[in-house]
């Protein structure tokens, strides 16, 4: 082994692996004593949140919101049922507003109550028991409110949904009944249809082959020649 060789070998084993030992400790340790964070899929504006920056009340309330929208994001933007919501989609008011509290109302409500919340320098009791002037709700009623309008908001729209899907399956259903469980009557039906049918070509053809006399007046008369 050469002096440069050993040079590098030192290197690597005093000086690289320590410092790769060293970083890679400190990211492990960073990361576990990091704060949880919170994420919302169906309302990306919403961020990254601390989960302790959030009660429990809240956060359920949020999980239901997100889940809910979601599925009517599905439900009123993939018009044409192919499995993806695109500019092939039609565009209604009722999927615009779902937009609107998912990307704008929900997470600024959120934005104002996390403001009220650190606001205290303490643990943030201030925005959960002290009621907002010319109220008499706290910072967190006030945001549990708003997150509720939405969620029974959300739940008219999905029980909609559901019985108007439900009569579509009623009324499908009706129809093969009356087609399928009466197979006599309909080929009776298809034989009278067919009878008729020929009864009228044959009436057709006699009309054809004998014109009535004012045809045949016409006809006549049309065959002089001035």
């Amino acid at each position: 082994m050469t002096q440069i060789t050993a040079m590098f070998v030192m290197f690597v084993l005093y000086g690289v692996l320590p410092a790769a030992g060293l970083y890679l400790g400190y990211r492990g340790i960073k990361k576990v004593t990091a704060p949880k964070m919170l994420e919302y899929k169906a309302m990306p504006q919403l961020g990254y949140i601390p989960e302790k920056s959030l009660p429990v009340d809240v956060k359920t309330a949020l999980d239901q919101i997100n889940d809910k929208g979601e599925k009517l994001r599905v439900i009123y933007g993939d018009t044409n049922n192919d499995g993806k919501i695109d500019d092939k989609d039609t565009v209604n008011e009722t999927y615009i507003m779902i937009q609107n509290l998912m990307d704008r109302h929900v997470p600024m409500a959120v934005a104002d109550y996390r403001r009220l919340h650190d606001l205290d320098v303490g643990d943030g009791a201030r925005a959960d028991t002290t009621k907002i002037k010319h109220s008499n709700v706290t910072g967190k009623e006030a945001l549990l409110d708003v997150l509720s309008t939405i969620n029974t908001q959300f739940d008219d729209l999905l029980n909609a949904s559901y019985h108007q899907d439900g009569q579509k399956l009623l009324a499908t259903n009706r129809y093969l009944q009356k087609r399928f469980n009466n197979p006599a009557d309909n080929q009776e039906l298809q034989k009278l249809t067919n009878g008729e049918d020929a009864a009228n070509s044959s009436v057709d053809i006699e009309a054809i082959d004998r014109p009535t006399d004012a045809n045949a007046d016409r006809a006549k008369a049309e065959d002089i020649k001035l």
